[in-house]
């Protein structure tokens, strides 16, 4: 399902019709505000509200209010404070985003389950309009009408990919981003979400998800090495439910010290190739996360011995490739790439953890040359989020920087528990069915992925 992107710019007055508006402590009328339904569902939507002060001084703090119906309600927030009393919701600054220099500006996001847009807004406790509070709800407009999906599913709109330059392209030639997600460590996990193909075809037609990624553990007890059948079989069964879905699948070596079992990597990539490297469906992934090991000596060589099969017989498909310190150094990658056509290498990363510093490396890498696929990425911190915190705001900044860049990714990972990245929370149905069922940083993946 093809999602409506609508960017609304508001004043402040004209706000009162949609129901949100932000200034500072100075006069209502010294800031004004721009609200962007960036998202839009049907049954829920991503807010943003940007503050720009149009003073000629600075201003210090922000405070909004305003109400829901009772049936909608903000599930995350990011960039501000949110606090909670019913239907009632405030977004007061932080700490680093509440003093704005003349001219300056800054925003918040929000998820909204439901359809109900924000209604009695007052701005540090003044009508959104200046004044006092409004005494009558304003009339409310509704999110705007989701457009019917796009025709055909994902292969059959985008077909055979290409690495071109920097990006992915598909058959026309256009640039392509997939969004999707990834499988839990297919060995762990607590049931076969990832296999199921009603799950699978209802997060392509309600998350619009266009790529799966079957994570199959290598080295662990319980993973290929120690029980090659099963772990092949799970992996067979997502490609299968993939080309009748027609969606992409990425086929993930899920290893850190892949170069250790190389010979293991070639004939099982070899072998798959040989089966489905004529589908346009299928990725592949030869090598999850190398660790701290050189990338001239160990990774590159690996990676040449594996694509060399690949390619023996199957000379089209994108093939993506693991790059140094857990698919971090793509700038080391870049230095020395593997000699080959529909090459691309992989960033992971996870937002509480990863910032700035570890986009400079992309943005050097792509500079140089490389085609990136995030494979992995989170809003967690790097050890997926046994703390259950998510890192939005830092998120965000990610998938603006993923979109600017044209690079696809999936998100970890498709199983339950108490980790940010568990998209799924207790009690949900292996069959897909999961709007009630979000759990971490579910709804903000989703919410891009649409």
């Amino acid at each position: 399902m093809r999602t409506l992107r609508l960017v609304t710019t508001l004043a402040v007055a004209g706000l009162l019709a949609g129901g949100v508006a932000v200034v500072a402590a100075t006069p209502a009328s010294a800031a004004t505000a721009v609200f962007s339904v960036t998202n839009n569902w049907g049954n829920g939507y991503q807010g943003q509200v940007t503050v720009t002060n149009d003073t000629s001084a600075p201003i210090t703090s922000w405070r909004v209010e305003f109400d829901l119906p009772s049936s909608s309600t903000v599930s995350q927030s990011w960039n501000a404070q949110q606090t909670t009393s019913g239907s009632h919701y405030t977004f007061a600054n932080v700490s680093w985003n509440g003093t704005l220099a003349a001219g300056a500006s800054t925003s918040f996001g929000f998820l909204v389950n439901g359809t109900g847009t924000p209604v009695n807004c007052t701005v540090n406790g003044t009508s959104c309009a200046g004044g006092p509070p409004p005494t009558t709800p304003p009339p409310t407009t509704p999110p705007p009408t989701t457009p019917p999906p796009t025709t055909g599913t994902p292969v059959e709109r985008h077909g055979q990919l290409r690495v071109c330059g920097t990006t992915m392209c598909d058959k026309s030639g256009a640039r392509v981003q997939l969004r999707g997600i990834s499988s839990m460590w297919l060995n762990w996990e607590t049931a076969p979400y990832a296999e199921n193909l009603s799950a699978l075809t209802w997060m392509r037609d309600n998350w619009n998800l266009q790529v799966i990624r079957a994570a199959m553990g290598v080295e662990p007890a319980g993973a290929y090495l120690s029980d090659p059948a099963k772990a092949r079989a799970q992996v067979e069964t997502i490609i299968n439910n993939a080309v009748t879905a027609g969606v992409y699948v990425i086929v993930d070596w899920h290893a850190h010290e892949a170069q250790n079992n190389q010979s293991q990597a070639v004939a099982f990539f070899g072998d798959l190739a040989r089966r489905y490297g004529h589908l346009p469906n299928v990725i592949w992934e030869p090598y999850n996360e190398p660790l701290q090991v050189s990338w001239t000596n160990v990774i590159k060589p690996y990676h040449q011995a594996v694509v060399s099969a690949i390619r023996a017989v199957d000379p089209d498909n994108i093939v993506v490739l693991g790059t140094p310190t857990w698919s971090q150094d793509v700038d080391v990658a870049a230095a020395s790439p593997v000699t080959g056509t529909n090459l691309m290498y992989t960033l992971h990363f996870y937002s509480c953890t990863h910032g700035a510093s570890l986009r400079a490396k992309g943005d050097a890498a792509i500079r140089a040359g490389l085609a990136l696929f995030v494979t992995e990425w989170g809003a967690s911190n790097a050890d997926g989020g046994l703390d259950g915190r998510a890192c939005l705001p830092e998120a965000q900044s990610w998938i603006d920087w993923m979109k600017a860049n044209g690079i696809s990714w999936t998100a970890w990972k498709l199983d339950v528990g108490t980790d940010t990245t568990n998209l799924l929370s207790p009690g949900a149905p292996v069959t897909g069915g999961w709007t009630n069922y979000l759990h971490g940083h579910a709804p903000f993946v989703v919410a891009n992925m649409r």
